[in-house]
This record gives structure tokens, sequence and C-alpha cells, in this order.
């Protein structure tokens, strides 16, 4: 569990984060989301101790970050993993060096032993007889399977995403964000996702924090976004399309 405690964070004069308070749970999405500006990705790096907070608490499973020295944070990085925007992947390095490069840097795992653990995440992400291909050589899709399987290589107790579904079509985004489920849930992983795909919340939304202007505006499920009523500002960032406005008047009919 990961636990966020009145946190604030402001570059000069701008007060980016205004006290946000909130718990993410193992086993479940948690996903972040707002308008550009609201203070997701300053959230998200504050969250991974890329930014220091200048007030408030995050605590790892009961460990405070801000109180750890340089090699408990450093031990505490290495239970984490990465899904980047961008895939992050080297062009010059194979799938399988891609996948590897974790283990190379931060483990003394013996060669074999690397190479089946390399094997059995991209066989869990369904990368079969891709490790020789490069990054240029495979679709957006395989791209960031290869992202996931990087991700997950160290086996972290914590997975953070940050727009794990951008730049893919609809279908594939669908198959990522069923992955992403999958996995957090068959390796018990506290996975924090950062979004501005409304097909992400209502499809694996365990739990939905929405951040308005630095502030925690509103947080719940995914069912509970249908069902809210009273917050103007989550209704207008949720329900911007017609799409979408139907879909919540036939759920509330069939309620």
């Amino acid at each position: 569990m990961i636990e966020v405690r009145n946190i604030k964070k402001r570059f000069g004069e701008q007060e980016v984060l205004k006290g946000i308070s909130t718990e993410f749970e193992n086993g479940k999405c948690n996903l972040i989301i707002g308008s550009s500006g609201a203070g997701k990705t300053v959230f998200l790096k504050s969250l991974v101790g890329l930014f220091d907070p200048e007030e408030g608490e995050i605590l790892y499973d009961g460990r405070s970050i801000q109180q750890m020295g340089v090699k408990e944070k450093k031990s505490l990085r290495n239970e984490m993993g990465m899904l980047f925007q961008g895939n992050a992947l080297f062009d010059s390095m194979t799938v399988e060096e891609n996948v590897r490069f974790p283990l190379d840097m931060f483990t003394d795992m013996s060669a074999e032993e690397k190479k089946e653990r390399v094997n059995s995440c991209l066989s869990r992400v369904n990368l079969h007889n891709a490790n020789a291909k490069y990054p240029g050589q495979i679709s957006g899709g395989m791209m960031k399977r290869v992202g996931i399987a990087r991700a997950i290589v160290m086996n972290p107790k914590y997975l953070f995403c940050d727009e794990p579904n951008s730049g893919l079509d609809p279908k594939t985004a669908l198959v990522i964000d069923e992955l992403i489920q999958e996995i957090t849930i068959e390796y018990n992983i506290t996975t924090v996702i950062n979004t501005h795909d409304m097909n992400s919340v209502m499809g694996i939304g365990d739990k939905v924090v929405f951040l308005h202007q630095g502030l925690k505006h509103w947080e719940g499920t995914k069912e509970d976004v249908l069902e809210e009523t009273e917050n103007q500002e989550l209704y207008n960032f949720i329900f911007a399309s017609d799409f979408l406005k139907k879909l919540r008047e036939a759920a509330l009919k069939k309620a």
C-alpha cells in the first residue's frame, strides 16, 4: 500500500500540489485523472521520488520516503517498476536486451538466471520469439508490452504507468489495460496509472483519483463515476463527449 499524506509541491511561487491525501491499495489499479495542468505528472513524480514535496509524507507499506537515507531510497526504487509514456526502449538493443537491462544494472544474477527471468516476463506479456528483434521491427502495441515486461522483470511491489495507452489504437489500448490489470492482480502489485483515457477509467479503475487545480477533487471507483451527480468538475471532465453522456444515462436507467 502507498499512503499519501497532505503533500504539497511548489515551483517558485507556483503551488502545483496543494495538500493531497489518498491511499493506493495492493492488487488494485489506481488511476490518476485530471485535465492538463491539474498536477497529475508532478503528483506521479513525487510518488516515485523524482520530486521532493515541501510538505507532507509518502509511505510505502509504512515506510516514509521522506525519512529514508540514500541506501534506503535506492532499495525502494528497486521495488518499483515504471512503464513510460514513450516506451523509453533502447533502439540499439534487442527486445531481450531491453528487458534484461534492469537485471544487468541492479542484480548479480547469472546470465542463465537473467535469461530465464526475461523469457518468463516476455511470455507473461504474450511476446514469444521476439527476443532478437529490435524496437524498430515491432509494432507500437508490442513495444508497449516489451515496456511492461521490463517494468516487471525485477518483480516489483509497486508499478507506475504514465499514459500507458498513449499513441495506441482503441483495440490495442484495451489489450494493454487488461494486461496491466491481470499482472496487478496476479502479483498483488500496487499499480498507479496516470491517464487521460476514459476507457481505462471505466474498464480497470478499481480506484480513481481526480485532480483539479492541484487538489484531490474527488475519489471513488469506476462504478462511483457513473453515479456521481454533485461534482460538476468531475462530470465535465469525464463526460466531455456526448457518447459518454449517453453511456452514463443508459447505466442509470438500468439501475
